[in-house]
């Protein structure tokens, strides 16, 4: 058995990593653009003790390379074309909010908005590329948070309904594939950006993410299943032949217990359902679960629900199942849990050899993609979409203009091969989306030094660099790869 012939071959970006454009065409601040990466504990936003409310600050010492990114969104037809060179049927991108309803809260969308996704998604369909389009990928418009506290009012529900109608009817026919909130089982350790939740009263005027309560944050987790159901519903209404997917980032899937001490073993469990399957059970089964139910009890901070909105999730759930997988971890109940935009971090995996380099530090483990996608097949019976993978490294051209990048290609290869595996065990995967095909931003760290990309952009972490795209070695091996729908890798 080869891959599916009909899989999805391409790669994925986000808006705010890679689009810059940051105030262009009627677009207003999102939460991204007042970070230097999302890793950042120190983002610009100050009290302003006269309005008893938060407000953009941003620092003049710093570099925030996301405002003007790769010039994506002037650049896009040039990109688009590199991406159509290697194959692509399928290319992953975002619809930045801010840029159709600016503060959120409009009545009417920004059509400059609307017009540049028009000419965004006709090029992908010229080119033979489905698009796969996430709603918000770190993306909530920061106006929403400052004014309304983000996902932790309801209100946003009804702000959603509006962004997602305006889309789905605008793109009818033309995009089969949504995702709703990308990694957005991230949000208890980033509420700010994964969650889209700010805290209005805060105990801590110096601190906007620490000070985010428990409360706010189960009730910005209600509202989120609840929106997500109402995406669901939404798509099926206006357009049949669309899907709606949810993305996790899946990374967590493989935490393995540290040894076999039934506490290490029930405790990576219990890490697996609190990192990732109390937003999968939700989106997936219409349920939430007991555990998710159990902390609320204890920690005193049940949100308000209601029955209807109950029933929603339980009658709107995903049609498919999109992941990010990375990297796996261990788990020691003697040892800190803690984690970043790659996934869980735990005690060093003595069995494991590869990692990213310095300063980033990412075990390899490619067999964990195939555990990861078992596991969630079992779990959830829908087909699975790798929507992002990939391996972040520090390159340079060399003396002979060329970007060599043999440790890219191994890591792809040796991920596909068990991405195969796991479709031999009758795992249904859809497709893999490497990220991201062409150096962007830094979700985590918002540098350029860390590039992804089989394609180098010329722009450095001081914010120099004359943007100018080279291909790497490793553009034509995915090549051959995506030419021979996975068979170069299975050949013995």
């Amino acid at each position: 058995m080869s891959f599916p012939k009909n899989f999805l071959w391409g790669g994925a970006v986000a808006a705010n990593q890679c689009e810059g454009a940051w105030l262009e065409d009627g677009k207003a601040p999102n939460v991204t653009d007042i970070m230097v990466g999302i890793g950042s504990k120190d983002p610009g936003l100050k009290w302003n003790d006269e309005t008893n409310k938060w407000e953009m600050a941003l620092d003049s010492q710093k570099k925030y390379l996301s405002h003007e990114g790769i010039d994506f969104y002037h650049r896009y037809k040039e990109d688009l074309e590199l991406m159509a060179g290697m194959g692509f049927n399928c290319f992953r991108t975002s619809i930045a909010w801010g840029r159709i309803f600016p503060n959120g809260d409009e009545e009417q969308p920004n059509e400059a908005g609307l017009a540049y996704y028009d000419e965004l998604i006709e090029t992908m369909l010229e080119l033979g590329m489905e698009p796969v389009i996430t709603l918000s990928h770190y993306e909530t418009p920061l106006h929403l948070l400052t004014e309304y506290g983000g996902w932790s009012n309801h209100q946003l529900i009804d702000f959603w309904k509006r962004y997602v109608t305006t889309v789905f009817e605008r793109y009818k026919g033309k995009v089969k594939y949504w995702l709703t909130f990308n990694e957005v089982n991230n949000m208890m350790r980033n509420p700010l950006v994964a969650g889209g939740v700010l805290t209005l009263n805060p105990k801590d005027k110096n601190d906007p993410i620490g000070s985010t309560t428990e409360k706010d944050k189960w009730q910005g987790y209600y509202h989120i299943c609840v929106a997500n159901a109402w995406t669901v519903k939404l798509c099926k209404a206006i357009d049949l032949n669309a899907r709606v997917g949810c993305m996790l980032t899946s990374s967590s899937v493989a935490t393995y217990p540290y040894n076999c001490d039934p506490d290490n073993v029930f405790g990576a469990y219990n890490a697996i359902r609190m990192s990732h399957f109390y937003f999968g059970d939700p989106f997936c089964l219409g349920e939430i679960p007991g555990y998710v139910k159990r902390v609320w009890r204890e920690h005193d901070c049940e949100p308000q629900m209601n029955d209807e909105e109950l029933r929603l999730i339980k009658e709107n759930t995903v049609a498919y199942f999109s992941l990010s997988y990375y990297r796996s971890s261990t788990y020691d109940g003697k040892d800190s849990l803690s984690g970043d935009t790659g996934g869980l971090i735990g005690k060093e995996n003595p069995y494991l050899t590869g990692c990213s380099p310095e300063p980033w530090c990412w075990p390899i483990d490619p067999k964990g993609i195939r555990y990861v996608l078992n596991i969630l097949y079992d779990r959830y019976h829908l087909p699975l979409f790798i929507v992002e993978n990939g391996i972040g490294l520090d390159e340079k051209i060399d003396a002979s203009g060329t970007i060599d990048d043999p440790d890219r290609m191994k890591y792809v290869e040796e991920h596909l091969q068990y991405v195969h595996e796991a479709i031999l065990d009758g795992v249904d995967v859809m497709g893999y989306l490497y990220w991201g095909p062409i150096d962007v931003v830094s979700a985590g760290t918002g540098e350029m030094k860390k590039r992804y990309g089989f394609i180098y952009v010329d722009r450095f972490n001081d914010g120099t660099g004359t943007l100018e795209r080279k291909i790497k070695n490793s553009y034509y091996r995915y090549k051959e790869i995506i030419e021979t729908n996975g068979d170069i890798l299975l050949e013995k």
